[in-house]
């Protein structure tokens, strides 16, 4: 299968609203809800997964319930051969058959060896499979410390311990995210198609401003009005959802 490298569509939480996933920050949302004492802003961190990291991977594991069985919606599998970069951490373009996507964000179904430095080393890079089916929730405390390696002082130990592929609020995008991947995408494209995704995290806005300053041709498809009146006459902006946009244009 040869993929189109001049389209690049980069997605978020709007393209999964389809498949029953709450958008990020509207109610329900991953980035609403926290926990009982927390806000996802304090509990979806590194500085909590290394001082208290069953909270941290308790709220982590309820992310993954929330995904786990949900199924990839006309978008993922009209995406499935595209060029794609997602925002989205649920693997629904992986299970709709896109095997060569970039989850710039992370994806709840894989770890890697913790570090406290956010520049990774090689080894650290080395992703492997979160084995969520061996959960016992009677027991979800002990299940947590035995997949992530956590030592008996309930502090992650460097090379040792695992850590979810997650970007946290307090990180910032590594090789582990496929960063100079990702770069490459934006730059080399002649064209970018912005599905589902509110521009409120930088890597969409460093795409758009990247395509802006490269003259590129810039489609943004969201049914609400955009906060970016300083780039108003440089995109198309289609005010419709991501199915009602590969309805209409999904044959071009």
């Amino acid at each position: 299968m040869t993929i189109d490298r001049d389209t690049l569509y980069i997605t978020g939480a709007g393209v999964s609203a389809a498949s029953g996933i709450p958008t990020y920050r509207t109610d329900g949302g991953i980035w609403v809800e926290g926990s009982q004492h927390y806000t996802p802003q304090e509990i979806a961190t590194r500085k909590m997964f290394h001082e208290k990291p069953i909270t941290f991977l308790k709220w982590i594991y309820k992310q993954h319930c929330l995904f786990k069985d949900a199924e990839p919606n006309s978008v993922h599998h009209w995406l499935a051969d595209k060029n794609l970069i997602t925002q989205n951490v649920d693997c629904l373009d992986e299970k709709a058959g896109n095997v060569d996507y970039i989850a710039i964000h992370g994806k709840t179904t894989k770890m890697s060896l913790y570090w406290s430095e956010n520049k990774l080393p090689p080894k650290a890079l080395i992703q492997t499979d979160i084995p969520w089916h061996e959960v016992d929730e009677n027991k979800l405390e002990e299940s947590l410390i035995e997949i992530f390696q956590i030592p008996s002082s309930m502090t992650p130990k460097k090379r040792v311990s695992y850590k979810p592929v997650l970007l946290l609020f307090d990180e910032y995008y590594t090789e582990l995210f496929q960063n100079s991947r990702a770069r490459q995408r934006i730059e080399r494209a002649k064209k970018i198609v912005f599905l589902g995704t509110s521009f409120s995290v930088s890597s969409p806005l460093y795409a758009l401003e990247e395509a802006i300053k490269s003259h590129k041709e810039i489609e943004i498809v969201d049914p609400l009005p955009l906060d970016l009146e300083m780039y108003e006459q440089s995109f198309t902006h289609h005010k419709m959802t991501a199915q009602e946009y590969i309805e209409r244009f999904g044959d071009r």
